[in-house]
């Protein structure tokens, strides 16, 4: 059965709520993996990510209330997704502007700890514009 959580229309989105959940490193890198995937399994996208359970679950609610993600529940799993259309209908560049930030950070060699290849495929997602999403 898939199930779909309680989210913000995009008319109700906030801009501080928005700001607010993007200004954790956390869940930053929580969207920078949302941007290189369609939607993610909410066990994998945080399998990098050495945070306790329930800590995980509460960044990715914040991003789910403030709007930024968009969960569905099938059984068990939950997969996220950028809310791509509705962010850049409500607040036109701010996705592109978080993308151009977390492009530097994962260039920076001395933050970035994955592979080549998640490199490679995460900055080619992060520099395409976000209408291409």
């Amino acid at each position: 059965m898939l199930a779909e959580l309680s989210h913000p229309d995009t008319a109700d989105l906030e801009l501080a709520a928005v700001m607010h959940a993007l200004s954790d490193p956390i869940r930053l890198q929580l969207v920078a993996c949302l941007a290189a995937d369609e939607g993610e399994n909410c066990g994998e996208l945080s399998q990098h990510i050495e945070l306790h359970k329930s800590t995980l679950s509460h960044h990715y609610r914040v991003l789910r209330e403030a709007g930024v993600t968009r969960t569905t529940v099938t059984g068990r799993t939950r997969v996220m997704r950028l809310r791509y259309a509705d962010l850049q209908a409500r607040f036109p560049g701010l996705l592109d502007a978080v993308f151009r930030a977390l492009v530097d950070m994962v260039e920076d060699d001395e933050k970035w700890t994955g592979s080549p290849e998640d490199r490679a495929k995460l900055l080619a997602a992060l520099k395409r514009p976000v209408a291409s999403h």
